[in-house]
Formats: structure tokens, C-alpha cells, sequence
């Protein structure tokens, strides 16, 4: 008979669900609608896997990372499992480089002390001390990047980023956690157009998602869409054209929407510059990164152009 481990007690779970079996033992567990709709009983599996019926209806980058729904969860062997903001365990790391990217963006690359399991385009909090901390985007790849690499705006009057500009340097140990996030390539549909819309720092998860896709073969148009004030705010042009350059799928444009655009330069709102190049969303793959109400909109006006809801990836900040 499976078992499921929770919170250090083991539970029989007979033939019952995952979420009957816990509640029934006085296990409080968030739920609602308890047939698999509403998502509100969301755990994950740690130890063990759970039966593929478990994960209907999630985005493919939730089962990725074997989150499921207990209500739907009919376990054939014994799991150990989570709620989805457990298991994000604290680390040490060396700071590697410190360079500036632009006057308000620094790039920081890490070497953690032990391996580190992540996906290009998550993120990782950054602790100033046990109870400061921010959340930072990846824009390493596992497979091409030895350090974790950040890009961290300065925020004014912000108390973890202000500590960084001012006092981080090479050499340094600093706290970061576990990474988490579902904003993140995963392969299959490489036909499959995608399109990346981000504004400042947005582009950090942007850039790793852009080179994890490329990495695995993708063949479908990858569309990049990256909005700053002024020509002053873009960075890491270089390498993103060089991209471009070598990958006829790829296309890069940056978008100035107040400042004097350059020559290649788009002038205009990133978002509706996005929209009036692609204004039929059908079938394609969406991430948005940067600034919340770029994204919140970005996220219904792609809806309306024809974007899957379980295809729309964001990550506001």
C-alpha cells in the first residue's frame, strides 16, 4: 500500500487521493475545488513520482518540476512531498565578477558551494542578512555557464540592492537560496513560436530562456522585445545580436519609448510594438518579464491575440 510522507509523519494512503488521505488524518491543506480545477491544492513531489493524471491541466514547466494535484493523485508508490513554498533551502556562494551592464544594471556571477539545480529563467533569492533578502532572475544557463549569472537593478532606497552597488566586489561570500519559478523553456514543440517581451532587468530570464531554447534545438521564430526609456538602458546588446547573427530563427529588437532611438532601434511601447509585429499570437509561447504593468497587460493583450493562457509565462518585478 503507497505511502505519502508529509511534514516528517507517513500516511497510508490506500485508495484514496493524496488530499483525501491528509485531510482525512486532520492535515490542513489548502483546497477548494477537489476535482482538479481550481489548483488550489498544489504540492510537489520530492521523493517519488506521482501518475501523469496527477499533473492535467498544469503548464508544462509546473510538471516539470513534479508539482501536482493531491485531489487528482492516486500514488502507486511511496512519495515524499511538499507545499510550493517549502524546499527553497539557503546556500552559500562565492561572488565570482561584478561589472556594470549599464549605470543602473550590474551583472554578478556566483559560484555556489555545492551544485546547484535550476532552469535558465528562474530565480534565486539573494539575502543581504537572515531576514533581507530579494528575489533575482537567472540568466545563466546550466549547460553553458559555470556561475550563476544576475542582472541586478539598483532600486532606489532599496536595502538589498543599494548594499550591492555599494559594497559587493569580487571575493565575497554571500547567501543565496535554492532556485525556484515556473518561467522557463521546456523542450518539446521546438516548432514552436515564441515570443519574449521584457523591459530593465526583465531581460536577465529572458536571455537565459533565449540561450536554453537555442541550446535545445529549437527551430521555431524565437522573438525578443526588450523596452527601455532611452538607449542608455539596453545591455548585453552585443551578445544578443551576435545571436542573432548565427541563428536565423532569432530576431532582437530593442524598443525606446521616450529617448531618441537609434539606428536598428524600435521607437515606441514595447508592448505594442510586440503586437503590431506579431498581431496573431495562435499557437506561439509567451514569456514577459519587467516592469508589473507592462506585464499584467502584456498578459491579457496576448491572451487576445490568441495565446494560450497555459502558454503565457510571466514573472513581474
Amino acid at each position: 500500500m503507497p505511502t505519502v510522507v508529509y511534514g516528517g509523519q507517513s500516511y497510508e494512503c490506500g485508495e484514496q487521493s493524496v488530499l483525501d488521505c491528509l485531510t482525512a488524518q486532520g492535515v490542513p491543506i489548502p483546497s477548494s475545488c477537489r476535482s482538479g480545477s481550481c489548483q488550489t491544492c498544489l504540492m510537489r513531489a520530492i521523493k517519488g513520482s506521482v501518475p501523469e493524471k496527477a499533473k492535467a491541466g498544469l503548464k508544462p514547466t509546473l510538471a516539470a518540476q513534479n508539482y501536482f494535484l493531491p485531489c487528482s493523485c492516486y500514488p502507486e508508490e511511496n512519495i515524499e512531498i511538499v507545499l510550493p513554498a517549502e524546499g527553497m533551502g539557503k546556500i552559500e556562494a562565492t561572488v565570482a565578477s561584478v561589472e556594470y551592464l549599464n549605470a543602473d544594471i550590474l551583472g554578478i556571477k556566483l559560484h555556489p558551494s555545492k551544485p546547484l539545480t535550476y532552469k535558465a529563467g528562474q530565480f534565486i533569492n539573494f539575502f543581504r542578512d537572515a531576514a533581507t533578502a530579494r528575489s533575482y532572475s537567472l540568466a545563466s544557463v546550466p549547460a553553458l555557464d559555470h556561475e550563476l549569472y544576475l542582472n541586478v537593478r539598483k532600486v532606489p532606497s532599496g536595502l538589498v540592492s543599494g548594499w550591492i552597488f555599494s559594497n559587493l566586489k569580487a571575493g565575497d561570500t554571500v547567501t543565496i537560496s535554492e532556485a525556484a519559478g515556473d518561467c522557463f523553456y521546456v523542450p518539446g514543440k521546438p516548432g514552436q513560436n515564441i515570443l519574449l517581451i521584457g523591459t530593465g532587468s526583465g531581460l536577465a530570464p529572458l536571455y537565459g530562456i533565449i540561450r536554453d531554447a537555442l541550446l535545445n534545438g529549437h527551430t521555431g521564430q524565437i522573438s525578443l522585445y526588450h523596452g527601455s526609456y532611452n538607449a542608455d538602458g539596453f545591455y548585453l546588446v552585443k551578445e544578443l545580436q551576435k545571436l542573432e547573427q548565427y541563428h536565423s530563427n532569432f530576431r532582437y529588437t530593442p524598443c525606446v519609448s521616450e529617448g531618441e532611438a537609434q539606428k536598428d532601434y524600435a521607437q515606441g511601447m514595447v508592448l505594442d510594438i510586440a503586437l503590431a509585429d506579431n498581431p496573431d499570437l495562435s499557437g506561439w509561447r509567451i514569456f514577459l518579464c519587467g516592469n508589473p504593468d507592462m506585464v499584467n497587460a502584456a498578459k491579457r493583450e496576448t491572451f487576445f491575440a490568441g495565446a494560450s493562457m497555459n502558454d503565457i509565462y510571466a514573472d513581474p518585478f
